[in-house]
């Protein structure tokens, strides 16, 4: 990263401001609640909260580092392809004014300069849930060991089709939670009937091998995925996921072991939209899980593609690796080959899973070929790689690997999942 033109805007802005340096109510909080506040207030992933003077002072200089650097907040996307509208990055001004309030003692400045406080819902990153689903009971983790994937079927119960504006998949315990993913399983699926109900449980649970072979793979809609850094969904205006009458949601969660016994008991909140959407949203993926990446390489491509079946407007990507993730691209192939980046993720983190929103959706044409390039570091050059002497597979658990481009796309209210993959 060339840090060049950050460290002359610092250089620029510390002559400017030396007369009079950022407050924290003037100056530093609006950059906080804008860019930093949805992980660090209490309650949050982040580790300490920036909601006021005495929390945030004590890490006035880390805050300069880091945000100089360019590390906090995590944002990913290379800004040669593509512009999201939930990009945390700050601008070199912002980096320059927190660097100056940093550099001048961190001054409080006067409270009365003060933005509004940002109106939050207690507990969730949403507005408050019209319903709460939860885990019927706590799931017990041993205190090391691989565990299989958990699977929980909550019935919704719901009488009649209900649009969801928004949703957001809380872990009781984040620090054994790898990922969620909640399915929108609808009354006519077959997908996992003879499973139980209420209860967590695992592919080898399962009576027969058909039953525990389709326990990983379905067409049911995702409702949202959780992973570490994620946001919760909040479609736009017009736009939402549908639950229809009579489905159930399956929870399959990702468990990680920390060295100690605990539990976790997540919990799923959805927002309900005010009346039917012009458009439906689906979930759907381009993966890749034919792959073998030899021992060492420090740069394995992976690649797939597929044709979009029917018009679609694109909405959003998830790209999903695990420790040996080092990059990820998604791109539509045009005519003659040419190739068109969507998003470029040059430094992929496995610890930091971002969506990319884009700020202006994309019309696909049914045909439009998409794309999705990841790179792989299986050498012991990778700080985060479990053994770079294996070779390494597709694999649920964190020492294998994954390839998996989720984006969401729009369509008609009418078309579900099923009848979106139908080609004409």
């Amino acid at each position: 990263m060339n840090l060049l033109p950050i460290v002359l805007t610092l250089l620029t802005a510390g002559l400017a401001l030396a007369a009079d340096p950022p407050t924290f109510f003037r100056d530093v909080l609006p950059i906080l609640q804008t860019h930093c506040q949805s992980c660090h207030r209490p309650g949050e992933i982040a580790p300490m909260p920036f909601d006021s003077y005495s929390h945030t002072r004590p890490f006035a200089a880390a805050i300069r580092e880091q945000t100089t650097l360019r590390k906090m907040p995590p944002w990913f996307a290379d800004p040669c392809c593509g512009r999201f509208s939930n990009d945390r990055s700050l601008t070199p001004q912002e980096i320059a004014t927190l660097a100056a309030w940093a550099n001048a003692h961190s001054p409080e400045g006067d409270p009365a300069t003060a933005p509004p406080p940002i109106n939050e819902t207690p507990g969730w990153n949403i507005a408050p849930p019209d319903i709460v689903f939860s885990m019927p009971k706590a799931k017990t983790l041993p205190a090391s060991g691989d565990v299989p994937y958990q699977y929980i079927i909550i019935p919704t119960h719901f009488k009649e089709d209900r649009w969801v504006s928004m949703s957001e998949i809380r872990p009781g315990n984040r620090s054994v939670v790898h990922h969620a993913v909640a399915y929108v399983r609808p009354p006519t699926s077959p997908w996992l009937r003879d499973a139980p109900v209420g209860v967590p449980f695992s592919a080898d649970d399962l009576p027969s091998a058909s039953l525990r072979r389709d326990a990983f793979w379905t067409i049911s809609d995702i409702l949202l995925v959780y992973a570490p850094g994620s946001l919760p969904d909040h479609w736009p205006e017009g736009f939402a996921k549908l639950i229809p009458a009579g489905s159930d949601i399956v929870l399959q969660m990702h468990y990680t072991t920390t060295g100690r016994t605990t539990e976790d008991l997540t919990r799923i909140g959805l927002v309900f939209a005010p009346q039917p959407p012009k458009k439906r949203v689906l979930t759907v993926q381009l993966t890749n899980d034919h792959f073998s990446i030899p021992p060492g390489e420090p740069d394995y491509r992976v690649e797939v593609h597929g044709t979009i079946p029917n018009d679609a407007l694109l909405l959003s990507f998830f790209p999903h690796m695990h420790l040996r993730g080092k990059t990820f691209e998604y791109n539509i192939v045009e005519p003659h080959g040419r190739i068109r980046t969507l998003l470029r993720i040059p430094h992929y983190d496995f610890f930091w899973q971002l969506s990319y929103r884009l700020t202006t959706p994309i019309p696909l044409k049914a045909g439009t070929i998409l794309q999705a390039i990841a790179t792989f570091d299986n050498s012991k050059n990778n700080p985060h790689n479990p053994n770079p002497e294996a070779t390494v597979t597709w694999g649920e658990q964190t020492w294998a690997e994954m390839m998996v481009g989720f984006f969401d796309v729009a369509v008609d209210p009418s078309i579900d999942k099923p009848h979106f993959f139908l080609r004409h």
